[in-house]
């Protein structure tokens, strides 16, 4: 299945609208990383549900659902490359190391 959004040369973001979101760590197995996606995506129902009904305590815990959830994948927290390169997570590509990258996707 192709990306939908471009990924970076080194496989740490995806990038929408000109910024860079961080991936998933690829060291999780295919199992581990469905079953988390899984539990993101129902946190991230579970707070639709509870903004529609002005639950503010379920919307808090669907937060941190959420969050728990992304920090397990990678997405959040520390990072899961080993080289020292800093987190650049919701930086725009342009203001980064990968601004020629993205600048030739562009044009």
């Amino acid at each position: 299945m192709p990306e939908k959004h471009p990924v970076t040369p080194d496989g740490r973001y995806f990038v929408v609208r000109g910024r860079l979101w961080r991936r998933a760590d690829p060291a999780l197995g295919e199992a581990e990383r469905a079953a988390l996606t899984r539990e993101l995506m129902a946190g991230r129902r579970a707070k639709q549900q509870a903004m529609r009904q002005g639950d503010e305590a379920g919307r808090e815990a669907a937060r941190r659902r959420i969050e728990a959830a992304k920090h397990a994948l990678g997405e959040r927290g520390p990072v899961w490359w080993r080289d020292g390169a800093p987190d650049l997570n919701r930086h725009m590509a342009r203001n980064t190391p990968y601004a020629e990258w993205f600048a030739a996707l562009e044009g």
